[in-house]
Parts: structure tokens; C-alpha cells; sequence
């Protein structure tokens, strides 16, 4: 057997799929995919048909990169700079939003016209695209300035069976229904993550300083802060530091998006036959 038959072989078994399936997919006879296996050589057109196919490079076909396309794609993102990989692992997530649709010959033009997700930024609105199926959610905000990315496979035993109770929960939510305590969270999250004294956040926030106290308290019991006591000629402060959670973020950008009104569906695709939950 020669090398290139080997490799896909061993990737057509990797991605599950028979020697009919694959010639279905690149338009060949079973017989052709047999012989490959055997130690023929497919045409060099076929080449990257077959890559795209089996989900890996061409040079993976030939032996010279063993490796998937996650991979690559991390690779590539190491190549880059911060803000450059950043940009393309969005890019990387719009396409898999567009993916996930599983139907490409429905979409026809689409696909053309808006594969680089920039091409929606031409004016102010608000795009959403969302994928809610049996298999798992995926939803895509690509607003002007802000863009961001949610994906989640259906859990095994559902997703209920993977959250807290409804009364932690709703402590947490709590937290970010209190006007005062949204006010603080918005001004440490404005400013670098230094200490800062119960006076500052009073000052900033127009918040009472004995409320302030009890506010981060709230916060500290909810592991959203710490503090800690400082000696002074004035006698013992509190200084606080925020934690860096970076579910906070995420939070706020998708309660953004419930209470918003000026958006439009770009992608909509429910195709759920079990509940949420």
C-alpha cells in the first residue's frame, strides 16, 4: 500500500465514513477509493476535494504533516499576533456558524456573499444568527464593534442536569439585578485591576461609603472580589481588588442581547424536537 492510500484510508476510518461515502463525496466510484487504498494514486485534481473531505491537509495525504485540522488552526494561531488571532479566530467561528446550518446547498449565494463575516458590518445594525438543535446551540452577535461567539454540544443528560439549583441561581442573579452593585462592577471592570479603597469606589459611584462596604461585601461572598484590611495613621481600611471572572463579561453581553429591541436575525435555524431543558 503507498503511503497517500494509507493516509486515507486511515482518515476515511478516523472521520467514520465507507469507501461509498467517500467516492459519493468527491464524486468517484467505490471501486476508485478501493484502488487508492490498495496502492493506487488518485488524479491530483481529486487532491483537494479529498482534503477538504477528510478534514485534513494535503500534506497530511502524503505523510509529511500527521495532523487534524484543529491542529493547524492552532498553529496558525500561534503564528500570529494577539490582536491578528483574535480577529481570526472570530472568522473561525462565523464559518462554523455558517457550518453548523448542514445545509450548503440551501444556502447557495450566502455562502459566497457572507462567508467573511465583515460584509455585514457595513451599516450600524445589530446582527444575531442563531442555531438551537437537539445536538447543541450556537449563537453569533456581529454587531459593528462588538462581536462574540457562543457554541455548546447537548450535554449527555441534558442541560438541566448540569446547572446549579434555581435558588444559586437566582443568587447570582440578584447580584446583577441590584442598581448599586451593577454600578460598582461596571466602574472596577472600567479601571485596571489595582486595589482600591471603599472611598474611591464612594466617590466614583455616588454610593454611600457604608454602602459601598456592604456592596462589596455582596460581592466578596460571591467570590466576584477580595479584601483586604490595610493599617493607616488613620486606622484599619478596607482595599478591594476585583476578580477577574471572565464569566462576568459574557453575562452582561447576552443580557444585553435579551434586552434588546434594534436587532435583526440573520441566521435562524430552530430545529429542536426536546425541550431546553
Amino acid at each position: 500500500m503507498s503511503v497517500l492510500g494509507k493516509q486515507i484510508k486511515k482518515y476515511r476510518i478516523a472521520k467514520g465514513i465507507t469507501q461509498e461515502q467517500l467516492g459519493e463525496l468527491i464524486g468517484v466510484t467505490t471501486q476508485a477509493v478501493s484502488r487508492w487504498e490498495c496502492g493506487g494514486t488518485p488524479d491530483a485534481e481529486l487532491l483537494p476535494s479529498l482534503s477538504k473531505v477528510l478534514n485534513v491537509s494535503i500534506d497530511a495525504l502524503f505523510g509529511d504533516e500527521e495532523q487534524n485540522m484543529s491542529v493547524t488552526l492552532a498553529r496558525q494561531l500561534c503564528k500570529l499576533s494577539c490582536d491578528e488571532a483574535f480577529r481570526f479566530a472570530f472568522g473561525i467561528c462565523w464559518a462554523i456558524e455558517i457550518g453548523l446550518v448542514q445545509d450548503s446547498a440551501a444556502l447557495g449565494d450566502f455562502l459566497e456573499a457572507f462567508i467573511e463575516h465583515t460584509a455585514l458590518n457595513s451599516d450600524k445594525t445589530n446582527y444575531y444568527a442563531k442555531i438551537v438543535r437537539d445536538e447543541g446551540i450556537a449563537t453569533v452577535r456581529l454587531s459593528p464593534d462588538m462581536h462574540h461567539f457562543f457554541l455548546m454540544s447537548e450535554p449527555e443528560k441534558g442541560i438541566r442536569e448540569q446547572l446549579a439549583d434555581p435558588e444559586t441561581l437566582c443568587r447570582v442573579f440578584r447580584i446583577f439585578a441590584d442598581e448599586k452593585l451593577m454600578k460598582i462592577i461596571f466602574y472596577m471592570y472600567s479601571r485596571l485591576n489595582t486595589p482600591i479603597a471603599t472611598s474611591l469606589i464612594s466617590k466614583n459611584t455616588g454610593i454611600d461609603p457604608d454602602e459601598t462596604d456592604k456592596c462589596m461585601e455582596t460581592l466578596c461572598e460571591n467570590n466576584l472580589a477580595t479584601c483586604t484590611v490595610i493599617a493607616t495613621t488613620d486606622g484599619e481600611i478596607n482595599s478591594y481588588m476585583f476578580n477577574q471572572e471572565s464569566a462576568v463579561i459574557p453575562l452582561l453581553c447576552y443580557a444585553d442581547e435579551i434586552a434588546r429591541t434594534d436587532y435583526r436575525d440573520f441566521i435562524c435555524c430552530f430545529g429542536r424536537t426536546k425541550p431546553l431543558m
